[in-house]
Parts: structure tokens; C-alpha cells; sequence
């Protein structure tokens, strides 16, 4: 079994030297927490991969989009994608986002517009797809989509402890048509649902209050605490 993927939220340059020197596989970098994760400044990602080697994986998302259940307007996409357009030509090259329409379903013109801006950067669609209305039917919609290898999911809003054995049964489809990618694991991660996930295929693992002390957010990201990660996952 290969080594798994320990994926690690930064939120600024300290975060990230702190994730990468506990061992971390990757950043996912945002800003304000607060509201679930936002899209970093350009000079924020510039010092951040100026500090650190290991991969990083930039947020797209407007700051509204998580107090509508991850659905966006035009004015906001369109500004979105000219962020994104400033993060390539800074040189971020992978990317974080997902929306949904109003019922629930994949907003299809918001993500294949980012995805015409980042094209070929590969892309995580992140948890709103713990809050549509069909994950199947989702997959299928976006299957093919270029770049998108990764789901960041917890299989259900309410976090992994109600959504483990939804995760499990996705893992097991792994390789069908909308299935291809690779799941990540997060949202209420604890370190005990690591067996059971690493036993039903899962390899991958998302972790952001868990990397800080006392899992509070205020906190600098501990290098301890990401090792004790990266030991666990060994």
C-alpha cells in the first residue's frame, strides 16, 4: 500500500513551514476560517510558495458562497475568475473549489468557467458535495471535467463520524465512471477513524483544526501535531 496523503489547511506562511516540517503532503491554502475557508491574497500564496517545496492547493471561493450552502452570483464568479487569473500568473498551479445551484445540484457554469481559467492545473472539488442533494448524480455530472482528481469530502455535512460509512461504500466504487477520483478525507477528522478509512481503501486525509493546538484556530499550525499525523498514517 502506498505511503497515504497527509493534506494539511494553511493559512498563511507560518502555517505552511509548520505543516511541511511535521511532514505534511500538501497545503490547501485559504483565509478566514471564519467563513469556511476563502480564496488567499496573491502576495499571500507568493510567500507561502517561497517558503515551502511540497505542493499547494489554493482555495477559490467568494465569501458569501458558504453562508448560501456554496452558491455564488455572476458578479461573484466572474471576480473569481480573475482571481484565479492573478494565482496562475503568480504561479499557483492547483486549486480548490465546488458550488452548487440552488437546489442543490452542481452549479455546471461556475465550476467549468474556473475550470476554462485554471485549465490544465489539476483540482479538488471540496465539500459542497457534502451538501448536495444526489453526491451520485454529482460525480456523474462532473466526470471528465479536466483537472478534477480529487473529492474533499466527509460523506456527509455533519462531519465523518455520521458520514464514514458513505465514504466507505465510495471507496469501494473507486475506478467506476464518476469515481475515478481520488477521495480525501475531512471534516471532524480524528485520528481513531484512520484504521477504518485506511482499511476501506481511503488514502488520502484532509486535516486543519486537528493540526493546532487544543484544535483552535486562532493557533499557528503545530509541526508536532502534523507528525503525530504523519506517523499515524505510516
Amino acid at each position: 500500500m502506498s505511503r497515504p496523503i497527509l493534506e494539511v489547511i494553511a493559512l498563511g506562511v507560518d502555517d505552511a513551514v509548520a505543516a511541511q516540517a511535521g511532514g505534511a503532503d500538501r497545503l490547501e491554502l485559504v483565509t478566514d476560517m471564519a467563513a469556511d475557508g476563502l480564496t488567499p491574497s496573491p502576495e499571500t500564496f507568493a510567500e507561502v510558495r517561497a517558503a515551502v517545496t511540497i505542493p499547494v492547493r489554493v482555495m477559490l471561493r467568494p465569501a458569501a458562497a458558504g453562508r448560501r450552502r456554496e452558491r455564488t452570483t455572476a458578479a461573484e464568479l466572474h471576480a473569481l475568475c480573475a482571481e484565479a487569473e492573478v494565482l496562475r500568473a503568480a504561479g499557483a498551479d492547483a486549486f480548490v473549489f465546488g458550488f452548487l445551484d440552488h437546489e442543490g445540484h452542481p452549479d455546471l457554469v461556475a465550476v467549468e468557467m474556473l475550470v476554462a481559467v485554471i485549465e490544465p492545473c489539476p483540482w479538488t472539488f471540496h465539500r459542497a458535495i457534502d451538501r448536495a442533494a444526489h453526491r451520485d448524480a454529482l460525480r456523474k455530472q462532473l466526470a471528465g471535467l479536466p483537472g478534477l482528481d480529487t473529492y474533499l469530502t466527509a460523506g456527509s455535512a455533519s462531519g465523518i463520524d455520521q458520514g464514514m460509512p458513505l465514504l466507505l461504500a465510495e471507496a469501494a466504487r473507486s475506478g467506476e465512471p464518476g469515481y475515478e477520483p481520488r477521495i480525501l478525507a475531512g471534516g471532524g477528522l480524528r485520528l481513531e477513524h484512520v484504521p477504518r478509512l485506511r482499511e476501506g481503501g481511503i488514502d488520502a486525509f484532509h486535516i486543519g483544526s486537528a493540526a493546532r493546538p487544543g484544535g483552535d484556530w486562532s493557533a499557528p499550525v503545530s509541526a508536532a501535531a502534523v507528525e503525530g499525523w504523519r506517523t499515524a498514517l505510516l
